[in-house]
């Protein structure tokens, strides 16, 4: 589907992409996973990299493809039906490599992204914490200067990759001035695994299990000033970078769903009640149809958000956060749907339409909830409609009686007609 969208180069990863899914991981690796016989799937990551499959975006002289946004989400369409546990493996050097590609020195990029891209190291986020949740700006993991390293100290949770990450790009508090701007109090530090850092909960998760989700916590670790990424304090510059990996590869991720929609149908096909096969029912195949326009609706805004950012147009962030809550939210719809063309034995584990429902919750939450992309969505597009220079038309020039004594007047309307202020 929408292969029409892709360039050559760009269906061709996709190609590769669907090939590794169905050569390479088995369903006893899957279901391992789900019974967390596996605490963090680093088999998978080297299998990727043996087929040139992480960093697709990043320069080759790192190891990566050097292709762009739509390639990407292209592949982690067709990765994302393996679920969310080996989706996040999949993308995470997609989110730690952007912060390291965009913000790192050299010697950083050969030190951790070049061996990251090869499947010598895997990387892990460390951002939120127990205290904060989506109040980013008030993180409370302090790394305090002393001559030429930072000592940090604080906790990180939800993080995955806790158990089996090898270094961690970790958000902390550096500016201690009580009036220092949030946007000014924040650093971005590569921490290395190593004395101080502790794995100290492995979380028991509804689903992306098999993931090494857990909580670090850093007590009194010493990290070198060189691990600094970007400019001291300029952690919020790079945070607002990395939300959009975060948000285009959850929302790409979520687009696997086909996989759910895919069972299902072939179920529909032959199943058979009450004398003829269920799919011509149209209680089942209404909510086929319904899924698979949800989910083309989803792929084409995906793939629109990564354009975007491919074109560097101005207004990514809100069509990102569009795409992340669209398409996370249809794939939550499609997996339900999923369940419910398959009746009773969808609800059991004789197939994986459930395994696929408890990760496809997840989507909802991670990288920012719904509610927080809605944040963004509205705050984006009033600041782009309101400015001076917006230049579409007008629509409440139309009206049959435009009145403008009946308009929604501002202060300084309502002094012109009384004189004063009445407020």
């Amino acid at each position: 589907m929408y292969d029409f969208l892709l360039s050559p180069e760009q269906r061709a990863i996709k190609a590769e992409a669907r090939d590794f899914v169905n050569t390479e991981i088995t369903g006893d690796f899957l279901r391992k996973l789900d019974k967390d016989e596996i605490v963090y799937p680093r088999e998978f990551v080297e299998k990727l990299a043996a087929r040139g499959l992480r960093g697709i975006r990043f320069p080759k002289a790192y190891g990566g493809r050097g292709l762009d946004w739509v390639a990407e989400v292209a592949a982690t369409e067709e990765i994302g039906c393996l679920g969310m546990a080996l989706g996040c493996a999949f993308v995470m050097p997609s989110i730690v490599g952007e912060a390291l590609n965009v913000f790192g020195t050299e010697e950083q990029k050969q030190r951790y992204l070049k061996p990251y891209i090869a499947g010598e190291l895997v990387a892990a986020e460390a951002l939120t914490e127990p205290r904060g949740g989506s109040d980013f700006f008030g993180a409370m993991t302090r790394a305090e200067f002393k001559g030429d390293h930072f000592v940090l100290n604080g906790m990180k949770r939800f993080v995955v990759g806790a158990e089996g990450a090898d270094f961690f790009l970790v958000y902390c508090r550096t500016n201690f001035d009580a009036n220092a701007h949030k946007y000014q109090k924040l650093s971005l530090l590569l921490v290395d695994r190593g004395p101080g850092v502790e794995t100290e909960y492995r979380y028991g998760l509804m689903g992306c299990r098999g993931g090494g989700t857990g909580r670090i916590v850093f007590r009194d670790v010493k990290v070198p000033r060189e691990n600094l990424v970007g400019e001291l304090h300029g952690g919020a510059l790079c945070f607002h970078q990395m939300m959009i990996p975060e948000r285009l590869t959850s929302a790409a991720g979520c687009l696997g769903t086909w996989g759910s929609l895919d069972l299902a149908v072939r179920y529909s096909a032959k199943r058979r009640a009450f004398g003829k096969e269920i799919r011509k029912y149209q209680g089942v195949s209404f909510k086929v149809a319904d899924s698979i326009t949800q989910l083309d609706a989803a792929r084409g805004l995906c793939l629109m958000a990564a354009q975007a950012v491919d074109k560097g147009y101005p207004n990514q962030r809100r069509i990102v956060s569009e795409a992340k809550r669209f398409a996370t939210e249809a794939a939550w719809e499609i997996v339900n749907n999923a369940m419910q063309v398959m009746g009773g034995i969808g609800y059991t584990d004789v197939y994986p339409i459930e395994r696929a429902l408890r990760d496809t919750r997840l989507g909802m939450i991670w990288t920012g909830t719904s509610e927080i992309m809605n944040l963004m969505i509205q705050h984006e597009y009033y600041k782009e409609v309101l400015a001076p220079e917006y230049g579409r038309r007008k629509m409440e020039n139309d009206a049959m009686n435009p009145d403008a004594s009946e308009r929604c007047l501002t202060d300084e309307d309502m002094v012109n007609v009384f004189g004063r202020d009445l407020r």
